[in-house]
């Protein structure tokens, strides 16, 4: 996690710090428990009586005695860190605590600039005490430390593309809040801030441990921060600056086939609402796995990728079709399905992409199309029918 030491042999200073309490009248169990506040190991009064013993220990003066104390009492019992030993992971901590708490409070309007810029700031310090715990130089030449940028694009960077997705996006938000004003469009970006704050929640427990763990202290308070349906309503009905128009082109623009509806982009939630009173509304989430998640209608959306969804090339949508009706279904016939019920569009079409999506997918750097599992079927169903089958063998589309 941090700097402390994690084994139970004491530091030059630690000794000395002994051998002056000791001096000053100091009980053994009082210095014990001092020494081991914040120690990942913690060592026994054997030790205390070994430096008692130890005429060449030299004590510590009393602003090197205070100092340490003081380093001590600053020690956190919840998290286990010290903002002196551990200083980048408090920092971290704090910035990001600080982003989302601005964000949520009700009388800031600077919403999306001071949270992508204490993120942007979180981020950094979070990744610069990975790197320097991995023995990665995090200071250039010029004496300036490795921007976030420069980070997520290192080759060894532990982060998913997703999540590189998300700072990336974080980062160009940040710099047009920095110099451009952006109206009643601060809220715009919630599902994107949302998945950041959940990516570094990951990344900090995954590397340094559960106890780091930011959600005690803020639990789903981002993803409920005062939006009302009436200003969601507002947001909607007016026209983009151009600037911020241009910015959302710009994420758009940097992000491939289904990464939009990555998580760990951006998160997204699905709901409708039900009759009730206004003083009785609520929003409710529920597992949606759960015999309740699928009689209910506030779930959370689990997006699949393309692969998932239309895993099958042409040559395998007629084996499995053939296998499962019986019919002498080829590739000519599966041609004529597609036209006949126009699942995609003919070669020709100014729109490859306008597909049935239930049925369909077009893959635009293979210049090819995929099929679901409901395509399957759905012929399948179709022409165990005598007289659709027959139509299906007489179609000249």
């Amino acid at each position: 996690m941090g700097k402390a030491s994690s084994t139970a042999t004491l530091t030059p200073i630690e000794k000395a710090v002994i051998k002056a309490l000791l001096n000053d009248g100091w009980r053994g169990q009082d210095i014990q428990a001092l020494i081991n506040t914040g120690r990942a190991a913690s060592i026994n009064s054997g030790r205390i009586s070994a430096i008692k013993a130890d005429a060449a220990i030299a004590p510590a003066t009393k602003p090197q005695v205070e100092a340490f104390r003081q380093k001590k009492l600053l020690f956190d019992h919840v998290t286990g860190l010290c903002p002196i030993d551990n200083e980048r992971l408090v920092r971290a901590r704090e910035a990001m605590l600080l982003a989302v708490e601005l964000f949520n409070t009700p009388r800031i309007a600077f919403k999306a600039g001071a949270f992508s810029m204490l993120a942007n700031v979180a981020w950094t310090y979070l990744l610069h005490e990975y790197y320097e715990q991995k023995g990665v130089a995090i200071v250039n030449a010029d004496g300036f430390s490795l921007l976030l940028s420069q980070m997520i694009a290192r080759h060894d960077c532990p982060l998913s593309k997703g999540c590189k997705q998300n700072l990336e996006a974080l980062k160009e938000i940040r710099d047009v809040e920095e110099h451009r004003t952006i109206g009643m469009f601060d809220q715009k970006w919630l599902p994107i801030f949302q998945s950041t704050c959940l990516n570094f929640e990951k990344a900090l427990t995954d590397w340094f441990g559960p106890k780091l763990t930011l959600g005690r202290d803020l639990g789903f308070s981002l993803q409920f921060a005062k939006l009302k349906s009436s200003d969601i309503a507002a947001l909607q009905g007016h026209d983009l600056p151009e600037h911020i128009a241009a910015l959302d082109a710009s994420l758009a623009a940097k992000l491939g086939e289904g990464d939009a509806e990555d998580l760990e982009y951006q998160f997204k939630v699905v709901y409708t609402l039900t009759s009730a009173s206004k003083a009785k509304a609520h929003f409710q989430f529920v597992q949606p796995e759960s015999a309740e998640g699928k009689e209910i209608q506030n779930v959370l959306i689990k997006y699949k990728s393309a692969d998932d969804i239309w895993p099958f090339k042409p040559g395998e949508v007629v084996a499995r079709v053939a296998a499962a009706s019986g019919r002498g279904f080829t590739s000519d016939k599966h041609q004529r399905a597609w036209k006949l019920y126009k699942a995609r569009p003919l070669t020709s079409a100014a729109d490859p992409a306008a597909t049935m999506k239930d049925y369909c997918t077009y893959h635009a750097p293979y210049k090819s199309y995929t099929y679901s599992q409901v395509w399957v079927d759905f012929l399948v169903a179709e022409i165990a029918d005598d007289a659709k089958w027959a139509a299906l063998s007489a179609y000249t589309g």
